[in-house]
């Protein structure tokens, strides 16, 4: 049986927020204050949609967006970690589950020559239109009062592991590698068999603490890290 890892993108794959990066492409590398502060909790993926019209509107267009993208900074390790999965995917399956869009993590995973490392990529379908803007649309309709209105990652997560049972395929352990608010959620739902891996020193790692002091304890184990090559030495121990 395999392993199944589970990696967030944002902050956690590249170390930075791929949404916020790509403001470098606007004018002064900012954005107007009105479109700033339009964001309204819950909702990033109608705010994103604003400001790609916005850098649309100046002229911005696909060559110069992913020109800045692809030279976002991948966590320190995660290119090592990654190589290492490519290298073992007889043992791993691999998927990404995140908040960014479908656009931005193609361009940055084939860039660094490690889209073929994953399984799936689970995150907001985006495409350029043809006055060449970049849209964004919300990933599915869910009913989960803790997540954002675009994307409940736990239930990305139990439809896939459900879809893989109906193929009798069925996996010996889920790693769930993160570091965001939107993490807890699905990380709620792993088994005592399973492993949630935070970021050290990030939201998700203080939230996940915060439940064990209100006597809500995961029932995954608890692994945290601050490099892929950390996250590399526990996989290494795994297939040994």
């Amino acid at each position: 049986m395999k392993f199944l890892l589970v990696f967030d993108f944002d902050h956690t794959i590249v170390d930075e927020n791929s949404d916020t990066w790509i403001v470098k492409c606007a004018p002064a590398a900012k954005l107007p204050d009105e479109i700033r502060n339009s964001y309204q909790k819950g909702r990033w993926t109608e705010y994103m949609g604003r400001v790609f019209r916005f850098l649309g509107d100046n002229g911005i267009r696909e060559e110069e967006m992913k020109r800045t993208m692809t030279a976002i900074p991948f966590t320190e390790g995660m290119k090592d970690l990654l190589d290492f999965i490519g290298k073992h995917k007889d043992s791993f399956d691999c998927i990404i589950i995140s908040d960014s869009n479908a656009v931005f993590i193609d361009w940055i995973l084939k860039a660094a020559n490690v889209g073929q490392v994953f399984n799936e990529v689970f995150t907001n379908p985006a495409s350029f239109d043809g006055c060449g803007y970049l849209t964004v649309e919300n990933f599915h309709i869910h009913s989960c009062a803790r997540c954002p209105v675009n994307l409940c990652k736990r239930k990305v997560l139990e439809e896939f592991l459900e879809n893989h049972l109906k193929q009798r395929i069925k996996y010996s352990q889920v790693l769930y590698i993160g570091d965001g608010g939107n993490d807890l959620c699905p990380v709620m739902c792993l088994k005592k068999d399973d492993v949630v891996m935070p970021r050290h020193g990030y939201m998700l790692q203080k939230m996940v603490s915060q439940l064990s002091q209100d006597l809500v304890p995961l029932e995954a184990s608890i692994v945290t890290w601050s490099s892929g090559i950390e996250i590399l030495a526990y996989l290494e121990l795994l297939i040994k």
